[in-house]
């Protein structure tokens, strides 16, 4: 049953909406003053909230802005008896979902709580649906590198041990790392990324270990740091390799004895959390050169997961473009999408150099450009047919010169480019992407 709340400082106002909501058979509750709205936001979640914009002590923007502060998929609408254009321009940037004019009919009323909640339902299912799409794009896997690595690392998730992720930028690290975190005894407790590369080193020490500010032997100010936050839980330590050489010294005391100190103070915070590190660099190179300490990196290095990159593992790549395209489609607002032959052939041969990250965004691009249910290769980034593969991939062209060969013989016996295309099967504006592309005069 959907929960609404009413919030108007006119008593005949509430009253008359609730009688309407109450016959909807919604659950109605009302709230004549800001404080009592508060109170009651803080208590629990409404589906829908409708607003007086007008109010004696808040106004519907205020109001609108606590909702969306305290629950963001909840929707207002705001009601007013002095409509202005402005007023409903800036309340829809704001976040509102309508804007309804006093006084209304019931119909009316009605009809925009009906549609509110639809919204919510589709926003909320959308959300959840691309959620389980996105937290398994790795757990389903053709490759046996693939799959004996996933054993791996369910085997390893339910120990201590400390976990270093190692691969190529994009290959599936952080992603990995959060699925252990799943596996693991600790999935009731947070699983917190430090992004190693971000930050300068004042600040990154400062957000990753806390803050605490004194004066004349009191605390005047405290801020806890993300380490602090992965209590009980996992802490996911991004680009290792990347840390400076004091960071490493400080870091090193964390991984070896679960403690730190904040900025500023003397106190040291007991930790428990289990660590995962990740690495697109070959930390055994990096201590070779002295750019990475020798202690941390065997404090890491007790169990080491190498993820394969896409190119090395292409019996993943056409399920995976299953499940991204689903995602993207989503994301988007689209519908079913599908490849066309030649355009999984040419996803397939492609080497890949940023993986799966680059797969997602290419896969985006062509959601989001093509106007068919069916995406052609012409719909694909360009880069994806002109970049060489490194030498150690094999990577054939011919299906590119075997296109455009074909895409010639077509043209030279159509008598017009609408011709040609229905012959090829695509529309005319694709057909005059794919001659530019050719350089097909």
């Amino acid at each position: 049953m959907a929960q609404l709340l009413i919030v108007d400082d006119e008593q005949h106002s509430r009253e008359n909406l609730m009688s309407i909501f109450d016959l909807c058979g919604y659950r109605v509750f009302e709230a004549d003053n800001r404080v009592r709205a508060c109170t009651m936001l803080a208590r629990q979640q409404f589906d829908l909230v409708f607003t007086d914009f007008r109010m004696a002590e808040m106004n519907g923007f205020e109001l609108l802005k606590t909702v969306k502060q305290v629950h963001p998929d909840s929707l207002v609408v705001l009601m007013t008896a002095f409509a202005t254009v402005e007023n409903a321009i800036v309340a829809m940037r704001a976040g509102a979902y309508d804007y309804v004019t006093k006084p209304f009919a019931r119909e009316q009323i009605q009809a925009v709580a009906e549609r509110a909640l639809q919204f919510r339902r589709l926003k909320v299912e959308n959300r959840e649906l691309h959620d389980r799409i996105e937290e398994t794009p790795l757990l389903e896997s053709h490759s046996p590198a693939m799959s004996r690595l996933l054993w791996a690392a369910r085997q390893a998730a339910d120990s201590e041990t400390s976990i270093l992720l190692t691969g190529e930028s994009g290959a599936g690290k952080s992603a990995l790392a959060c699925q252990i975190h799943r596996w693991s005894n600790r999935r009731e407790h947070p699983f917190v990324v430090v992004n190693c590369t971000t930050l300068s080193e004042e600040l990154l020490e400062n957000k990753r270990f806390g803050l605490i500010r004194e004066a004349f032997g009191r605390v005047v100010g405290y801020k806890a740091g993300e380490l602090e936050a992965a209590h009980d839980g996992t802490v996911f330590l991004d680009e290792i390799a990347d840390l400076s050489a004091s960071l490493q010294t400080k870091f090193l005391r964390f991984v070896k004895e679960q403690s730190f100190e904040r900025e500023g103070s003397c106190r040291t915070i007991q930790m428990n959390t289990r660590i995962i590190a990740a690495s697109n660099r070959d930390l055994s190179n990096e201590v070779a050169t002295r750019r990475f300490r020798e202690d941390l990196f065997y404090r890491l290095n007790v169990i080491t997961l190498h993820i394969p990159p896409l190119r090395e593992r292409r019996e993943d790549i056409l399920p995976l473009c299953d499940r991204l395209l689903k995602s993207a489609r989503i994301r988007n607002w689209r519908s079913n999408m599908a490849l066309s032959p030649e355009a999984a052939a040419a996803i397939t041969q492609y080497c890949w150099p940023g993986n799966v990250r680059e797969l997602r965004t290419a896969l985006e691009r062509a959601v989001v450009l093509t106007r068919d249910d069916t995406i052609q290769s012409d719909d694909l980034p360009d880069w994806l047919f002109r970049q060489e593969c490194p030498p150690h991939v094999s990577h054939s062209t011919s299906l590119e010169e075997v296109k455009r060969e074909h895409t010639l013989r077509v043209l030279a016996k159509s008598a017009n480019l609408e011709e040609a295309a229905f012959t090829l099967g695509i529309s005319s504006p694709t057909l005059r992407r794919r001659r530019k592309r050719y350089r097909i005069d």
